[in-house]
């Protein structure tokens, strides 16, 4: 099942995020086979990051809320609002990416 995890960053953790950054992707490389997608939420001119979205193919929102619970910029406290949402694959097109 896929899960949206949508996380608002609280005021003021630009430079908490930034210490806990390699811990962080750390994290992220033990989940590869789970995350779906991921990514920072930024500025529009992309200097500031809002928040983080993860998109996770688990079995349960057990499985889900387990993830982002002992994710690292949760448990670092910098994450103020994370809302968790079942979804099911709709259009998906990733020739759109940047880079690709």
């Amino acid at each position: 099942m896929l899960y949206s995890i949508y996380c608002e960053d609280a005021e003021n953790t630009h430079d908490l995020r930034a210490q806990h950054l390699v811990e962080h992707r750390a994290y992220l490389d033990l989940f590869a086979d789970k995350i779906f997608f991921s990514g920072p939420l930024q500025s529009d001119d992309a200097a500031t990051a809002h928040g983080s979205l993860f998109i996770l193919n688990v079995a349960d929102r057990a499985e889900a809320e387990a993830y982002i619970h002992n994710e690292v910029f949760y448990k670092a406290g910098i994450f103020a609002k994370v809302t968790i949402r079942r979804m099911r694959k709709g259009r998906y097109n990733p020739a759109l990416i940047e880079g690709l």
